[in-house]
């Protein structure tokens, strides 16, 4: 096998699935190959702890010492992605692990464990306060395979609930980090049920619909009080060349180093006397939380009825470079504007309780619930 062959096939295992990118490379250059003929012992009760063992091809059985109770014999079987030598709190096998057939494995050896412990799921080395607020808002915790704990932080904008681009990005957060590396989302589809409250963490449930060898499905039920609030379904794929064509040319817009961001257009506002005195109390009154993502708008306030608008937008402060998490900020930022530049053409004769879709571009004339609706 390749380099890359190895990411891949490391990739599939639960273990390391949370483990950032880089971690899962950095262990795909540590691992060395072993391999055992049927009745060979992989590992020996009482011998040292050497490393990191998975299956790689074949099958081996664990087994008690003989004079181990019957009742506390810890006998079963061990498959292709299974590991046995980590988290154990002694520097000894406690059991046997016997190859049954053919079987080989891949060890990563102890003095390389440090890899797999990172500071957070997108990075080794480095804690979520040293990078931008965007990070820590997609920063999970793994409770168990496939549940992650999510927070809605108090720096972070609020909304009087969840926002529905940070369940969405949370929810692909989870998802992300339940596949190999190789394979990055390509598509998804949002449902909002319920909503979320600010003050409580979001519990979310990765559920495995389907692994192929390019593709990869994943659906993640986003929970608070026992209760489904969101659902994400989300599509997977693993880079392959194809055809590809492109359709749509960059628009003729100013860079970015030339237009306002938000907080600057803010500030203008304030002070610009064509604005009555009482707005300008009234938003210079009230809490101002700058967003996660930078945005500079291309267009002024006279195209505020056209079906489209134009910006810049990346996310403030330093990211980690896992790709997984890019898509995630893409994912996060979806929610900022979409749904209500759909909305624009009808602004003049929109009913007040008009609806608009949390992910979908789609607008509902009224204030019923359908299917892209909230």
């Amino acid at each position: 096998m390749d380099r890359e062959q190895v990411t891949e096939f490391l990739g599939q295992v639960p273990l390391l699935q949370c483990l950032p990118g880089s971690s899962i490379r950095r262990i795909a250059e540590a691992v060395q190959v072993k391999h055992y003929e049927p009745g060979d012992y992989v590992a020996r009760e009482g011998e040292p702890v050497d490393g990191l063992c998975i299956i790689l091809d074949g099958q081996a059985e664990v087994s008690a010492p003989a004079n181990t109770e019957e009742a506390n014999r810890p006998d079963y079987v061990l498959n292709k992605y299974d590991y046995f030598g980590y988290g154990t709190n002694s520097s000894v096998h406690q059991v046997n692990v016997i190859a049954v057939t053919k079987l080989s494995c891949f060890v990563l050896p102890s003095q390389y464990g440090h890899l797999l412990q990172t500071k957070t799921i997108w990075n080794a080395e480095e804690t979520p306060e040293s990078h931008s607020l965007m990070e820590q808002i997609l920063h999970l915790e793994k409770l168990e395979v496939d549940i992650f704990r999510g927070f809605t932080l108090p720096e972070a904008p609020t909304f009087n609930q969840v926002f529905g681009g940070q369940l969405i990005a949370q929810a692909l957060a989870a998802a992300s980090k339940t596949v190999d590396c190789l394979k990055l989302v390509h598509s998804l589809h949002a449902i909002f049920l319920i909503a979320g409250d600010n003050n409580m963490p979001i519990i979310y449930q990765v559920h495995r619909e389907r692994d192929g060898t390019s593709f990869a499905t994943r659906k993640v039920e986003a929970k608070q009080k026992g209760l489904v609030m969101f659902t994400l379904i989300v599509s997977f794929q693993k880079e392959e060349l194809g055809f590809e064509h492109q359709a749509a040319i960059m628009p003729d817009v100013p860079p970015p180093e030339q237009l306002l961001n938000m907080e600057e257009i803010r500030e203008r506002r304030l002070t610009d006397p064509r604005f009555p005195m009482q707005y300008r109390n009234s938003a210079a009154k009230k809490k101002f939380v700058p967003w996660p993502i930078e945005m500079r708008f291309c267009q002024d306030s006279k195209s505020q009825h056209e079906p489209s608008l134009h910006y810049w937008f990346r996310a403030r402060g330093k990211l980690s470079d896992d790709p997984a998490l890019h898509r995630c900020v893409v994912a996060y930022a979806s929610d900022l504007l979409y749904s209500g530049v759909s909305l624009n053409p009808h602004r003049k004769r929109a009913h007040p309780h008009t609806v608009v879709g949390d992910s979908s571009p789609d607008v509902c004339s009224t204030g019923k619930e359908s299917s892209s609706c909230r």
